[in-house]
């Protein structure tokens, strides 16, 4: 099992404690799902990097905060690309602090990749719910 965090033209937010929040995806991942880890990479980039994998992969032509690329069958394996300039600006928007939202948005992707949804009002509110539960265990 790999927890593995890579940075291309942006860094994470200081403060990151990867230990702890390699603890955190594994009991993500034990409390909602049967699969088991294979990998996860975490990879942090400019707004400018993450539309460049948005447009390339997804013919997608706008910015976002993470691009979540599921390779997942009987164990979870995953890339997670994410804008570090989307999260100072959500961080903002939100009152957090940078750390806090990209926490907020790791452990979204990681809920993704376990089968939460979040297309409709209720199930967004799900998956809010249980991001307040495990960003409460890592911040």
């Amino acid at each position: 099992m790999q927890i593995n965090f890579f940075q291309e033209d942006a860094k994470f937010p200081s403060g990151l404690r990867k230990t702890s929040f390699r603890s955190v995806v594994q009991l993500i991942v034990q409390n909602e799902s049967k699969k088991k880890i294979d990998y996860i990479n975490f990879i942090a980039g400019s707004d400018n990097y993450v539309l460049g994998i948005n447009q390339n992969y997804l013919q997608h032509d706008y910015f976002t905060d993470v691009i979540t690329f599921d390779y997942s069958e009987d164990v979870i394996a995953s890339d997670v690309f994410l804008s570090i300039d989307r999260i100072e600006d959500n961080a903002v928007q939100n009152g957090v602090t940078k750390l806090n939202e990209c926490y907020r948005i790791l452990i979204h992707a990681v809920l993704h990749l376990v089968g939460y949804k979040d297309k409709n009002p209720k199930d967004k509110e799900a998956m809010v719910q249980k991001e307040n539960y495990y960003l409460r265990l890592v911040i």
